[in-house]
């Protein structure tokens, strides 16, 4: 069986299983730090010089912030205000950590991906304590410290962890391709939990939400698809398809748990669909590439890419 296939079933079953085990939204404290696990062992094996930047990634950089407050905008005329929270969620998020393994299992240029995961999660982290209390209505320096806080600890108290790690025990890159499984697995429970969760809140309100929830469902998907595509021209005919990736492949972790903690399970919901959609195209991203076969190199070697990150 494809891969991709087993992982996205293993991910829609976390989710149909939370639905029916609302109980489990007493264990959603877990997820904070399932999150700060993983993200360790993604800066563990993530490393960048000024070389491998472009100027297609600032670009990237630009249209993931935007497509945060369009997604917003978009989704309060659809559905009001969760949905307009949900949507912001999805779109502001950053590429995801296993957007450069999906990258090489396409045989792309693994190194543009990394970039742009650097970057992009880099920046939009210092941009959530500014950004957020805007869209949820309470600018106040109180929200700016809290949300502050919480993205330090998911964000940069990992970075520095896996620094220190590197440096006095080199042997701890090492730990990430050993752990991969598990790290898979740690996922699919927060996909169970969050989903719980969204479920406990669903069934203590009222019926609206389940219209809501498939307004959030809609939104998301159109979000995904919107995300791939404007990467695909972004990147032009060199980085078509790593561009692609690094816009439409995101960083759920982070939105997720800030969506949890600042908003509702319902909100939540917004980069848990996310998931959802762009596994569904990764799935048949890999599909295609398993029959197609290795690609043949498409550029000749360019400088920049000497500096691939470890």
């Amino acid at each position: 069986m494809n891969p991709a296939f087993s992982r996205t079933g293993a991910i829609l079953a976390a989710i149909t299983l939370g639905a029916l085990f609302p109980q489990v939204h007493v264990l959603t404290w877990i997820v904070r730090w399932l999150i700060v696990g993983q993200l360790f062992l993604v800066f563990l094996q993530t490393r960048m010089s000024r070389s491998s930047l472009r100027r297609s990634h600032f670009v990237l950089l630009a249209v993931n912030i935007a497509m945060g407050f369009v997604a917003w905008w978009i989704g309060g005329l659809i559905g009001g205000r969760d949905v307009a929270l949900a949507a912001f969620f999805a779109g502001i998020t950053p590429t995801a950590s296993a957007a450069p393994v999906i990258m090489s299992f396409l045989h792309g240029r693994v190194e543009y991906v990394v970039a742009a995961f650097l970057l992009t999660n880099v920046v939009i982290a210092l941009l959530l304590p500014i950004l957020l209390p805007v869209v949820l209505g309470h600018p106040t320096p109180e929200a700016f410290a809290q949300v502050s806080g919480s993205v330090g600890l998911l964000v940069f108290v990992p970075m520095a962890a896996a620094r220190l790690a590197r440096l006095f025990y080199p042997r701890a890159v090492e730990w990430p391709p050993r752990l991969r499984n598990a790290s898979f697995g740690c996922w699919v429970l927060m996909m169970f939990l969050v989903t719980g969760n969204a479920s406990d809140f669903i069934r203590k309100e009222s019926g609206a939400a389940h219209h809501t929830v498939l307004v959030i469902a809609g939104v998301t998907a159109v979000v995904s698809a919107l995300n791939f595509a404007l990467g695909w021209v972004i990147g032009g005919k060199d980085f078509h398809r790593e561009a692609s990736q690094s816009l439409g492949q995101k960083n759920t972790i982070l939105t997720l748990y800030l969506a949890l903690t600042y908003a509702s399970p319902l909100v939540a919901l917004g980069p848990t669909f996310y998931v959802i959609w762009h596994n569904v195209w990764n799935s048949w991203q890999l599909h295609r590439a398993a029959y197609r076969g290795p690609a043949a190199p498409a550029l000749p070697a360019d400088p920049a890419d000497k500096a691939t990150p470890n």
